[in-house]
Formats: C-alpha cells, structure tokens, sequence
C-alpha cells in the first residue's frame, strides 16, 4: 500500500484481485478466493462470463454513449420493456449508475409528483430502523443505520427522514405495517410524501423480512393517504429472493422500485427506477420533465451488459435454480452448531446469520465478532459480507451470504466447510 496511489477505503492491507471465474477470484500471488457473498451481492452470475462481455463491446462500437437530456437509444427503449415485463407490466425504467443514485431518483420523484398534484407541503419519506439504501447523503439520511450514517449527521436533514421499525417477523403482518399509519399521523399525512422500504433487508440485518400481510397493509395505508410506496430492491431483486422481483411474493405491486448490483451482475454500473406508468403520465401531462438527471443515466454500454444477464437468467432458468441452491446453503448452515449463531434467515438465494453471545442471547460482548469472521474467512479463500448494527445501530453482528445463482453445488458445500472452520477459529 504505500507505493500505492489507490485511495483505499480503510488502513488494511487489500489483495490485488487479477482474475475472475465462476464463483472465483483470484489474487496477483495466486491464491483463490471462493465468492460467498458476489462482491456485495451483485455478481448474480459469477465472474468472467465472456457473453456479457461481448455484447458490451458489440453495444460499444455501434454507440458507446448518448446525453439522456438530448437522445434515447435503441437499447434503452428494449431494455426498459423487457424489465417493465419481468415487474408485471405497467412500469416506466429510469436508468443511472448505482443504487444510492436510484434512491436519490426515487426520493426527487416523490417529492415532485406530489408538488405537481398540488401538495407542495408534502417531503418527507418515511423509512425504517435498521434499513441501509446507499451512501450518498439523500439516501442515507433515509438509512437508518447508525455506524454508516454518525459522522455525516450534520450533513443530513434528520427532520425529512422519519422512522419506523423494521418489520419483526413475530408480529402479525397487520399489526406491524400498523406502525407505518400511526407514524403518518404523527407527521401529519400533509406533510408525507412516500414510504421508503427494503423489500427484504440486506446490508443493515440481512435477510429479514417480514409476517405475511405486512407489504400489502403498507400498500392500502399509502393509498389511503396519498402515498408513494417505493420498494427498495438494489440488494433483494433481480433473483436473489427466488423470483424476478421480491415483492411478488407478497402480492404487491409498489408504485415504485428501486434497483441495481444485480441488474448488470457486475459487468457495468448499472441500477435505476420503475415507475407506475400513471405516475409518469402524471408528471408528463404536468410539468412535462423530471426534474433530475445524471450524466451516465441510460449508459448503452451498461444497459447492454444488463440485457445480456437477462438473457442468460431467463435461458438458464436462474431464478428458480437461486432457490434451490439456497435451500442446500441453508441446509448445511444449520450443520455448523455454532452457539453463536442465533439465528439463520433464508430468502431464496439471500442468507443472514446473526451471531451473538448464546448466554443472553443478544450482541456479542466482544465487538467486532463479523469482522472478524470476515477476516479469518478470507484467510481461508472465502468471502462472505460482514455487517454490524442491527441491535442498536452499532451493536449487533451478522454476516450475509449470498453466492451466484450458477454456483455449483460442490460449492455451496464447500461453502459451508469453509464458514465452519472460520467460525471455529476466531475468538
């Protein structure tokens, strides 16, 4: 590191990843890390897939880049249709780079379509505790995740960004989307613009969703009370959870989706929002723009690499096969007999495993458990994706898995070996 000019994000000594293939990386001395957890949960597909490069080089030299203010592109037009089609239809996409962006898109949407229905009063979006949607200062002002967000605090305006709690499992699903009403009220619904939530939470307490009825609860409270519901699936969609889009499993349909990492599984930057297409004609039959935009919104190059991991999701019948590699991950999870493990959730492809101390069953009195996992893991060729907080917003110590839908299953095994014996070996 210092004979680096790299700006790293920490003091740690970083590998100098050279290689990727499959459910592997390699570093400049060789050794090989085996993916558990797809960089951040966005290598859907695994590393090295020469088709999706291909056709980021085909989009290249046909039309590489194009301003969202003056030109669409034929790319674009496609790629929105067939992601509109994979939500159930009746979606408009708004692309850009990354997911903090796209939450930042979905919080300027709201707060215009409700100055343009004539509700001016109405900024604040409402979101939850703990929650994590990106680090740029709009979208965490709506985390609620408290060793992400304590240095910036000055810097963010607290008041527009009010929260409820997570979704407790244990709760009926009516009783806990109740809290969304009551928090309304408290704010006054005049001065409410949207509901902000992960559809299943990721880096904040992974893999927690909540008691059937919870999301369409939410759903009829925004209606009543002129609502945006926004769906945060960056980390949960695309797949991740088993199906296309994780909200469909409770028979919703929000008004608008946040996306991104899996979108272009890593070979781009790509993220963005649909949009109900009332929504949208809304904003055109008024002021007639959104008012925002971004320089790399719509990118062809980037929207190519993600029509290419469509085409290979859908030919190789991906979406299903995440549930079944995640059932096996599950199953052997549970052989490992960690005391420390307290629980173990499952959402198709997406697991959480919340460690604390056995006795009180609560944080770990030592901080710092995950990261420490996370570190003898490496140690051993495996990457997992240590986080910390849930408890009280620095308290609290999970990992989160989440390894590519064509992983073998000799991997997935192997998986579990190796989070075994990095458990076993750290204090």
């Amino acid at each position: 590191m210092a004979n680096s000019s790299v700006f790293y994000r920490s003091a740690s000594p970083y590998p100098v990843a050279v290689r990727g293939a499959g459910s592997y990386l390699w570093d400049e001395s060789g050794k090989r890390y085996l993916d558990a957890a797809s960089g951040a949960l966005v290598c859907n597909l695994g590393h090295g897939l020469t088709r999706i490069a291909e056709a980021m080089a085909a989009q290249a030299r046909t039309l590489q880049y194009v301003h969202g203010s003056q030109f669409s592109s034929a790319i674009y037009e496609r790629y929105a249709e067939r992601l509109s089609q994979l939500a159930g239809g009746g979606y408009r996409f708004w692309a850009c780079s990354g997911g903090s962006e796209a939450v930042e898109s979905a919080i300027k949407l709201a707060r215009q379509w409700q100055v343009e229905r004539g509700e001016s009063g109405r900024f604040k979006v409402i979101a939850r505790m703990p929650s994590y949607h990106g680090a740029s200062l709009g979208a965490l002002a709506s985390s609620g995740m408290g060793s992400r967000r304590a240095l910036y605090t000055p810097l963010l305006r607290e008041e527009a960004f009010p929260k409820i709690p997570a979704p407790d499992p244990a709760l009926p699903g009516l009783q806990d989307a109740a809290q969304l009403e009551a928090e309304v009220e408290r704010q006054g619904e005049d001065r409410v613009a949207a509901f902000l939530a992960e559809t299943v939470v990721g880096a904040a307490d992974p893999a927690l969703a909540p008691a059937e009825g919870y999301f369409q609860e939410i759903a009829a409270i925004c209606r009543r009370h002129g609502l945006l519901y926004i769906a945060d699936e960056v980390m949960c969609g695309m797949g991740r959870c088993g199906q296309p889009m994780a909200f469909s499993r409770y028979g919703v349909r929000p008004d608008v989706v946040v996306l991104g990492k899996g979108l272009a599984a890593g070979y781009a930057p790509l993220a963005g929002i649909l949009v109900k297409e009332e929504i949208f004609a809304e904003l055109m039959a008024g002021s007639g723009r959104f008012t925002h935009g971004y320089t790399y919104s719509g990118h062809p190059v980037s929207l190519a690499a993600g029509e290419a991991v469509l085409d290979i999701l859908w030919e190789e019948e991906l979406f299903g096969r995440a549930g079944v590699l995640g059932a096996r991950l599950e199953q052997g999870l549970r052989q490992i007999g960690d005391p420390r493990v307290l629980k173990l959730r499952r959402e198709g492809l997406m697991l959480g495993l919340v460690l604390g101390d056995p006795e009180s069953a609560g944080p770990f009195p030592r901080p710092g458990l995950a990261a420490r996992v996370g570190r003898a893991a490496m140690e051993r060729g495996l990457i997992v994706y240590p986080g910390s907080g849930a408890a009280d917003g620095t308290r609290g110590d999970h990992l989160l898995l989440g390894p590519p839908f064509n992983a073998t299953e000799g991997e997935i095994d192997l998986i579990c070996e190796l989070l075994q014996s990095s458990l076993a070996a750290t204090a």
